[in-house]
């Protein structure tokens, strides 16, 4: 018993260490983007050309925060690796919700920042619909790097293959139900954590922030 216990561990620990390298890499990607939103949107500065291409860089990399949801599917083959109820309730998916909630926490916390800036410069109306816009691209952005293997740098290194590879494929059927699939999770998931988000740094937000087109939309400061 006391064996079969001590091999349980290792094989456990084997699996995080192995977890831990595309997680914390994946992670740093996931937080790019929110970062960027800060120095972006919560900063006083101008629209040089500096700015926009910050822009540029956080829309090319912000797919990658909501993009750790896809990572569940790494959840199964390790549940069959480990195989104990145990491990895999106390350790596992702890660990695995963890990294998820905090990429997908970075997905909502920088697109509050980018409608706080929407609100400061008197486009509160446009918040909503660029949101939307925003998921729609996000969903693209998984499906091109879970399904193809693009990465968010291939926008300078091979844009060539995404203006053809990328495009093409999504005329397919498939691609297109599994992007709007995408869509919908990224739109109830950000609609139920920006509310908690808001709710938790001031709780009278919540109120405002259900409101899209109200013109004190966003008005928390929370990045």
């Amino acid at each position: 018993m006391k064996g079969e216990l001590i091999e349980l561990i290792a094989r456990v620990v084997q699996v995080l260490r192995i977890n831990m390298n595309w997680m914390t890499w994946n992670l740093f990607l996931a937080f790019i983007p929110l970062a960027l939103s800060v120095w972006l949107f919560r900063t006083k500065r101008g629209r040089s050309w500096v700015w926009w291409l910050g822009f540029i860089v956080f829309y090319a990399f912000l797919p990658n925060a909501p993009y750790l949801l896809t990572d569940v599917i790494h959840l199964i083959d390790d549940i069959r690796t480990i195989q104990s109820v145990w491990m895999i309730t106390l350790v596992l998916i702890p660990v695995y919700l963890l990294v998820i909630f905090a990429g997908f926490e970075a997905y909502v916390i920088s697109l509050i920042n980018l409608g706080y800036y929407l609100h400061r410069i008197g486009k509160s109306h446009w918040i909503f619909r660029i949101e939307l816009i925003t998921h729609a691209l996000c969903a693209v952005g998984i499906y091109w790097g879970r399904f193809l293997r693009f990465n968010s740098w291939d926008f300078i290194t091979q844009p060539d293959a995404l203006l053809t590879k990328g495009v093409e494929e999504l005329l397919g059927k498939q691609p297109l139900v599994l992007i709007t699939i995408t869509f919908v999770i990224l739109l109830g998931l950000y609609w139920m954590m920006k509310r908690v988000s808001l709710g938790f740094v001031n709780p009278s937000a919540q109120g405002i922030a259900v409101q899209p087109n109200s013109p004190n939309t966003d008005t928390p400061n929370v990045g």
